[in-house]
């Protein structure tokens, strides 16, 4: 099943979360669920250091690339370059509620504009290879323009343009007045609205995002939608999709793994990411929640929280705070 299903389930694009130290981290969890970079813009990409932005281990399959931009070409160009650095899908987007994304002209803006979004896809997927998916992420509206119909119009116009993927956060989003974080706690979540446009559209591959925070309501929105998209419900509790493999994907020969095992092969991660010169602290924070809920989860925060960031500290700082939840685990 899931080799026909890709995106049956994933991991959202975060700002600031799922970078590649993260999306590392969630795949020695789950196989199969499909990962997002964090939202790139076109500048970065076209006028700064593209290798910052675009390096991900060969692990990390499958893994899509989002794209921040409203200009037709920039985004073919940045497209080009994400097809070139393999990555498995090119995803913009149209949903980011920010006030500097919309100065910008892109993210949850274009809604506004579905005949520029439609532009944006198809100089897309012109860009890539043809088995390569160029997909959308966008709201189900914003400010006044959040009725069905126009998100019909919208998405009938990207559709057109070859965009055979929606991924529909399931709240309107107000430009103004509230912050990133409201915007996705405030308006009220509306599954029916996506339900709807599945049935509108059932040829087009929809996926719910918005408010998912395990496996069970997961399941549940994959009996009216083709693919569920996980936010914060997966960087707060990961350990959530050790499960996924089986119980979503269909693989009954996956095996959850051991959380010992997923941190000793994080420290093994880590000892090469700082020979590159990358800050220990800066993959700990991600490893942080892996043992929620177990006795010594707090002391396994605190011993990470207080020495990652040491002068001099290096991996063993994670063999060693194993000893809280692991002690047969540990290094001495």
């Amino acid at each position: 099943m899931h080799d026909k299903h890709p995106h049956r389930l994933s991991v959202a694009p975060m700002m600031d979360w799922t970078d590649r130290h993260e999306r590392y981290f969630l795949r020695l969890i789950s196989r199969h669920v499909r990962l997002y970079t964090e939202m790139v813009t076109t500048g970065a990409l076209l006028r700064g250091d593209a290798a910052r932005h675009l390096d991900f281990d060969p692990a990390e399959h499958p893994v899509a690339l989002q794209l921040g931009g409203s200009d037709p070409r920039a985004l073919a160009a940045a497209a080009r370059m994400g097809a070139a650095w393999g990555y498995d899908e090119i995803n913009l987007n149209v949903g980011c509620p920010s006030d500097r994304v919309s100065s910008g002209r892109f993210g949850a803006c274009l809604m506004a504009e579905p005949a520029l979004v439609a532009d944006g896809v198809a100089a897309m997927i012109a860009a890539v290879p043809a088995d390569l998916p160029v997909t959308v992420k966008h709201r189900i509206g914003i400010d006044d323009l959040d009725g069905d119909d126009h998100l019909s119009r919208f998405v009938e116009t990207v559709a057109a343009a070859g965009c055979r993927v929606f991924i529909v956060h399931a709240r309107k989003a107000w430009l103004s007045g509230l912050s990133p974080r409201e915007n996705r706690e405030i308006p009220p979540l509306r599954p029916e609205v996506a339900r709807r446009l599945k049935a509108d559209f059932p040829a087009l591959t929809i996926v719910y995002n918005g408010g998912v925070r395990d496996l069970a309501t997961a399941a549940d929105h994959l009996r009216h939608l083709d693919g569920v998209m996980i936010g914060r419900g997966a960087y707060e509790t990961p350990w959530m999709l050790a499960e996924a493999d089986r119980t979503i994907f269909g693989d009954h020969a996956a095996r959850p793994p051991d959380p010992t095992a997923v941190a000793r092969a994080m420290a093994a991660y880590a000892a090469r990411r700082m020979d590159e010169g990358v800050p220990l602290h800066a993959i700990t924070r991600h490893i942080l929640p892996l043992f929620h809920g177990i006795p010594g989860a707090r002391a396994w925060r605190r011993h990470l929280s207080e020495r990652a960031c040491r002068p001099g500290a290096g991996p063993e700082v994670i063999l060693e705070a194993l000893a809280h939840v692991a002690p047969t685990a540990a290094v001495s």
